[in-house]
């Protein structure tokens, strides 16, 4: 690859986009266009089409959507479902018309049915209705993996997709209000360490299992992705194990010295039963994960404690 090829990552900002930048940075390339939400509305489609005009990229990584937790998807779901639209739509259509020679868009594994055979299976989409608790999220991002494979199809350029599972890492948002499972376990048990608290409470049952990739790990495949893939089909991202929330806890208490309990409160969802993905056609072409879920969430917990726990 021509390390000055010029390459535009959407949504750099976020934990997934900065992650993205490190990777390319780290391989030489530094020819990147980046804009902020202040520079570039996403979801205004007059701004996006003259920006990817104007820049011309040869390679986009669209990682800029709408994202939140359970809380923040029941609370917003035409949010979600109208700006992660806006925002894809936007993206690719220009793109496509800027002759893009590569675009890779990033997809989310809430994509699968509910009631989805594990671990789940690219082939598996659309077979049935997703979680009802992130289905806006789903919808929107179906759409956009949709739109990539027929551009694929119709004109022949190489618009493809990828489906990683939850993400977490440095960067991650710890909002209360919006985060997802880790950074929001993470921050509440540290709190409650902190404060002598002798136990945590957690939505749900505890029975649900998640996989979880670290960040960094998601960047190396999306560059390996971004340089490799060529067809039409997208490719599940993850790691091929996981955890009951539970024993995420549990594991999150060990690495923050949290000694309490956990308690878990039944009127409050699980989400999905389970979300394993069927990671054998990555693994095929050559890529796995580095990162252990211990290593990444001591990880995790580092970044937490260097940049949102006030010294002492």
């Amino acid at each position: 690859m021509n390390r000055q090829a010029k390459i535009y990552v959407a949504g750099h900002t976020g934990m997934v986009g900065q992650a993205i930048v490190r990777r390319l940075r780290s391989e030489g390339y530094e020819n990147l266009v980046l804009a902020t939400r202040a520079e570039l509305d996403l979801t205004d489609q007059r701004s996006v089409r003259d920006f990817v005009m104007t820049e011309r990229p040869q390679y986009v990584v669209d990682s800029a959507a709408r994202v939140g937790g359970i809380k923040a998807n029941m609370s917003h779901p035409a949010d979600f479902l109208y700006e992660n639209l806006q925002i894809q739509n936007n993206l690719i259509w220009s793109a496509k018309d800027a002759a893009v020679q590569t675009f890779l868009f990033l997809g989310s594994s809430c994509i699968y049915p509910r009631a989805c055979p594990q671990p789940m299976k690219e082939e598996y989409l659309m077979t049935g209705r997703p979680e009802p608790t992130n289905e806006a999220y789903a919808y929107a991002k179906i759409a956009g993996m949709k739109l990539c494979e027929y551009i694929h199809a119709e004109f022949g350029m190489n618009f493809i997709s990828c489906m990683p599972t939850n993400i977490y890492g440095e960067n991650d948002n710890f909002d209360p209000e919006t985060s997802h499972v880790i950074p929001s376990l993470l921050s509440r048990i540290h709190q409650a360490k902190a404060t002598g608290c002798s136990e945590v409470t957690i939505w749900g049952t505890g029975s649900s299992r998640r996989e979880f990739l670290y960040v960094d790990d998601l960047a190396d495949a999306v560059v390996w992705l971004l340089f490799n893939y060529t067809k039409k089909e997208f490719l599940n991202v993850g790691t091929g194990e996981d955890v009951s929330i539970l024993e995420l806890a549990e594991h999150i208490g060990k690495v923050v010295g949290y000694e309490g309990q956990f308690v878990f409160d039944h009127t409050k969802p699980d989400g999905m039963p389970r979300k394993l993905l069927d990671v054998t056609r990555l693994h095929e072409l050559g890529w796995s994960h580095r990162i252990g879920l211990d290593e990444g969430l001591r990880r995790t917990y580092d970044w937490y404690l260097t940049h949102l726990v006030p010294s002492s």
